[in-house]
């Protein structure tokens, strides 16, 4: 049994020798990507948007392809749009806003620099294509396979006034530099009687379940790092907030941590506007209004949570308040209090495991500030307490059916 990974394009083809057996199904590996499951004995790979063996000739159009993709991941992608007056926009998804944002930073800031493991040839996902090219080899380069020194040679540019953008590879691998982003960058300025500070870096990184990551390519640490004064945390849900989002990170006084739902590389398609914008940092944005209850998400989950506010509308004629909180560390403290004391009732769902998830510190302050308005007690949908899985990935996350079973519990308590 083999899996071919092929990259998504307007007509996906493959062929398979005579030894073949006939297609199983299509799973989506990084969503704009499709992943073929066969039986076969032996197939030639060619990673340009084909599979080349000898006999059968298969096409794979937008139909066929449409036709199934709605069964290749545990969500369905709602895409933003924004109005008219914000002039011209070009259609991206999520790493080419990512791009174009640190495209803007390095044009505007001649200060800005953009470092990485593999970050010189645009990085293992693409979001840094092109850049070295066009803004030279001293502002965007790699760096050796070390997430302190990354983070570290970050804390030091920031301290001497450059602005520093490092990335790392996979959230996952966050931690070797964890003492310099805990102990370093959120202290700087405390321990200097704000005389020195790193406020202006920001750390990229990939994060949460992308379909085959496992253990190691699929964490969310958005709460070890929410727990730590001094550091900003930030999650997109799409191509426009990525980008809007990611400037105000890269401009903000404050050190910055930006976690990239690596899932939505490729899925979140939306028109993005081209010119330079922020969208401000510690503000959450209601997706979805509704008088019943509150679901609070962010990143991927956001995009859960908003076919649940229509499930729950259409099977328990249930109205649904989406809440994205976009900004984990500060989060919005008075939009979902103010949610919450009108519809009486909240879910809250995220990836990361269940304890000490920062769903937890959602559901302590919404218990302390709301108690008398609380219709049912608060209910969290997350992972579970245990390292991610690979195969066994679509039973662990909370998906639209573990969310709507929590809808369904506040709603009969």
């Amino acid at each position: 049994m083999s899996r071919a990974i092929i990259h998504q394009s307007q007509a996906l083809r493959f062929t398979l020798r005579n030894t073949c057996q006939n297609t199983l199904h299509y799973r989506s590996i990084f969503t704009g990507t499709t992943g073929v499951k066969i039986n076969h004995k032996n197939l030639n790979f060619d990673f340009k948007n084909l599979i080349n063996c000898s006999q059968h000739n298969i096409n794979l159009d937008n139909s066929n392809y449409n036709q199934h993709r709605n069964y290749s991941s545990h969500f369905t992608y709602v895409p933003d749009t924004v109005p008219s007056s914000e002039g011209e926009t070009v259609r991206m998804n999520f790493y080419q806003a990512v791009n174009n944002a640190m495209d803007i930073a390095l044009a505007s800031d001649p200060t800005c620099v953009l470092f990485g493991e593999d970050v010189a040839f645009g990085g293992v996902f693409r979001c840094s294509l092109g850049l070295q090219d066009k803004h030279g080899k001293d502002r965007v380069f790699n760096t050796p396979l070390c997430e302190q020194g990354i983070v570290g040679l970050g804390i030091g540019l920031a301290v001497a006034g450059s602005t520093a953008i490092a990335e790392i590879q996979f959230a996952d691998y966050i931690y070797p530099a964890f003492d310099q982003l805990v102990n370093e960058a959120s202290k700087f300025r405390y321990r200097s009687g704000n005389e020195f500070n790193c406020g202006k870096l920001t750390v990229r990184a990939p994060c949460s379940a992308v379909g085959h990551g496992a253990l190691y390519h699929s964490q969310s640490p958005e709460a070890y790092f929410a727990h730590t004064p001094g550091l900003r945390v930030v999650i997109p849900r799409g191509a426009i907030t990525a980008k809007g989002l990611l400037l105000s990170c890269i401009r903000s006084n404050d050190p910055c941590i930006f976690f990239e739902p690596k899932v939505l590389y490729r899925s979140a398609v939306e028109q993005v506007p081209t010119k330079d914008y922020e969208i401000p940092l510690g503000k959450a944005e209601i997706l979805v209004e509704g008088d019943n209850v509150t679901l609070i998400g962010w990143g991927t989950q956001v995009h859960v949570l908003r076919e649940v506010a229509q499930l729950a509308q259409d099977r328990l004629n249930v109205s649904c308040e989406v809440i994205d909180l976009m900004s984990i560390q500060p989060w919005d403290y008075e939009t979902v209090i103010n949610s919450v004391k009108k519809t009486g009732r909240v879910v809250i769902a995220h990836e990361a495991p269940l304890t000490c998830g920062f769903g937890a510190e959602l559901a302590a302050t919404v218990q302390k500030e709301c108690f008398l308005h609380l219709e049912a007690p608060i209910q969290r949908v997350t992972g579970f307490d245990t390292p991610f899985p690979h195969v066994q990935e679509p039973f662990y996350l909370p998906d639209k059916w573990r969310c709507l079973e929590g809808v369904r519990t506040v709603v009969e308590f």
